[in-house]
């Protein structure tokens, strides 16, 4: 039996920036189907530079990105954007329709789903994230972590392969990150976690992998990243005050 093609696989990724900033250089990084992986790392270190070329948002820089074996190229696009679904750090910047049902239906439809089709997909997402008695609500009338759950679920309704979570527990009161972190427990899904909250990246992701200057300087299990005080201080990460690992 074929072995499943990696959901993510960068090779040598390099890119820079018009004005000649050089951001990437050479990023080797690859998540099994499933895996959750924390991407740490100080600001400016590049993270959002490679989180914007797993759906193409940028191109034109060296090495190639694949997301299940499909490559990201312009012939590509439609598929790979319903294959990586990237959550934002603001709700905002995703929810705009009247009802929570219409912001999670708005994905799904633009990529074909009519119908019946649509409804259940609508329906299985808001399930999910445990917000299905939201789904006549407007998002504006919800708490922050509703509308972080409910931004989640507008990605989930598309099917991606990967979730891309950027700063998830940002902003969210100790219940409402609890909350998260059960939907993101309970979902099937490969995830990269692009996040500064340490701890959340110990609950959530078996691996990590810290990127500084462009370069990824350590790959391997969270605890015993974080458990090295050298790694930690040379790239400007800092568990919060107290915080001790079990």
């Amino acid at each position: 039996m074929s072995t499943p093609a990696p959901s993510l696989r960068c090779t040598d990724l390099a890119f820079a920036y018009p004005d000649g900033h050089q951001a990437l250089f050479g990023v080797d990084l690859t998540l099994a189907p499933g895996e959750r992986v924390a991407l740490l790392g100080p600001n400016g270190a590049g993270k959002t530079t490679l989180v914007l070329h797993l759906n193409g948002i940028l191109t034109g820089g060296e090495g190639s990105v694949e997301v299940g074996g499909l490559p990201v190229a312009k012939e590509n696009l439609r598929e790979i954007r319903r294959r990586v679904g990237i959550v934002f750090q603001d709700p905002d910047d995703q929810l705009f329709m009247p009802t929570v049902a219409e912001d999670v239906a708005f994905g799904p439809a633009n990529f074909g789903l009519r119908g019946a089709a649509l409804r259940d997909r609508v329906r299985d997402a808001l399930d999910a994230v445990g917000m299905a008695g939201f789904a006549d609500r407007s998002p504006l009338h919800l708490s922050g972590g509703q509308r972080r759950r409910v931004a989640l679920a507008t990605v989930l309704a598309c099917d991606p392969e990967i979730l891309v979570l950027d700063e998830p527990s940002s902003n969210l009161d100790p219940v409402a990150r609890r909350e998260l972190a059960q939907v993101l427990l309970g979902l099937d899904r490969t995830m990269l976690m692009v996040t500064h909250d340490l701890p959340y990246a110990l609950q959530l992701c078996p691996r990590s992998v810290v990127l500084d200057g462009g370069t990824v300087v350590a790959d391997g299990a969270t605890r015993e990243l974080l458990a090295d005080d050298d790694l930690l201080s040379r790239h400007r990460l800092e568990l919060p005050y107290g915080f001790v690992l079990a």
